[in-house]
């Protein structure tokens, strides 16, 4: 029986390289269509690479040319034009389709948690995570209308060990490690939810042709809820040093940076905790199993390994200085 054939748009990034690995594991035959350019994560050995400019529709054409696969996850969709630019191509032609959503869609600020799939869509304060919904709101009026087969999958935040989840990155690290102090949103108490890429794409591919999951949607991720204070104590601990933490108002992080603002008030400055017993059914016997003191290990450790990998954001550096210089340049341990 021939191994079902999975198509990846994208492949090689925090998430989907993840899932690439994983998908290959579980035997299916991965094709990988991305600019072919990505060495911190290299695609599997064993996956057929097509070289193509995903936002150049016409190369993207020629390099699926007289190719059929079973399932199509776009991990690069961010509007509904790159939507219909797959529906376009792929209609008609696969048993299923993924999008990659956000958990950013949820309504923001969450009303009731923890959160569920059915809990509403609205994003009032990013407009990344209204294109996610508007992808949504296309995807399952196709479904319903014309039977696309769409499978929608909402990531929180994720994570590997090329990734600090702190606003920043390494700069933050760096700071913590001259004693420098480093600024968390709000009054650091706020649950958030951090997934490593590995737990996330163990019960990702779980969705791949399942018929069950077509017209449907889930979000996937860890459970386990960590204060932002927690997280950044755990990245300090990870790094072999004490944090000073200074908290300051995520709109007063928006008055100064509006960039880093729209990702705090439109996600991370509220409470994030989901309830994953749906995805559990479909994928029986799956659980996050990678707590953040692990990953964190991880991620210093990856990042100390080389110095080409310890970039520093010098932009940051200066709005950092002027948040702490405005609210309390002591700091205090988490």
């Amino acid at each position: 029986m021939a191994r079902p054939q999975v198509l990846f748009v994208g492949g090689t990034g925090v998430i989907s390289a993840a899932c690439a690995e994983q998908a290959v594991e579980a035997g299916f035959d991965l094709f990988i269509l991305n600019r072919g350019n990505s060495t911190t994560r290299p695609p599997p050995r064993a996956a057929h690479v097509l070289i193509a400019d995903v936002r150049d529709r016409s190369s993207v054409t020629r390099a699926v040319a007289g190719l059929e696969f079973d399932v199509v996850v776009d991990f690069l969709a961010f509007t509904p034009e790159d939507v219909r630019a797959d529906m376009d191509l792929f209609g008609g032609r696969i048993g299923q389709y993924v999008f990659i959503s956000s958990a950013s869609a949820y309504q923001t600020p969450p009303k009731r948690l923890p959160i569920v799939e059915s809990t509403p869509l609205r994003n009032p304060y990013w407009q990344y995570s209204r294109d996610k919904i508007a992808c949504e709101d296309l995807l399952v009026r196709s479904y319903r209308e014309d039977g696309f087969p769409a499978t929608i999958v909402r990531p929180s935040h994720t994570y590997d060990r090329t990734m600090v989840p702190l606003h920043g990155g390494w700069t933050m690290i760096d700071r913590m490690r001259r004693g420098a102090p480093i600024v968390v949103h709000g009054d650091g108490t706020s649950p958030w939810t951090l997934t490593h890429s590995v737990d996330f794409a163990r019960a990702f591919v779980g969705l791949l042709g399942e018929s069950r999951a077509v017209g449907d949607s889930f979000h996937i991720t860890s459970d386990e809820a960590l204060t932002w204070d927690q997280v950044a104590g755990i990245l300090a601990a990870a790094a072999g040093v004490e944090p000073r933490v200074v908290h300051v108002p995520s709109d007063a992080v928006a008055a100064v940076d509006p960039e880093w603002g729209a990702s705090l008030l439109g996600d991370k400055a509220h409470a994030m905790v989901f309830d994953n017993t749906k995805i559990k059914r479909l994928v029986p016997g799956w659980a996050a199993t990678v707590p953040f003191w692990r990953g964190a290990r991880e991620i210093i450790e990856w990042h100390d390994a080389d110095a080409a990998h310890r970039r520093l954001d010098m932009r940051l550096e200066a709005t950092l200085d002027q948040l702490v210089k405005a609210f309390g340049s002591e700091g205090l341990a988490p």
